[in-house]
């Protein structure tokens, strides 16, 4: 399921397997990645890995995933 932004959508699902480059690390020490400018926050990671991640939680503005 799409989570709806305005008038736009996620270009990411739940449960969807997706490669990201780690750009930067967020406040809470998670690696924050970006598809289509939507941000992804990854722990256990470090700028500048790529990586195949697992999308585990959608919300309105960002998304979390694990590491595959």
């Amino acid at each position: 399921m799409y989570i709806e932004q305005g008038q736009n959508t996620s270009p990411i699902r739940e449960g969807e397997e997706v490669n990201v480059m780690i750009e930067g690390i967020g406040r809470e020490g998670d690696g924050v990645a970006k598809v289509e400018n939507f941000v992804i926050f990854i722990p256990k990671t470090e700028v500048g890995e790529n990586i195949d991640v697992r999308i585990t939680k959608v919300t309105r503005n960002c998304a979390f995933g694990e590491r595959l």
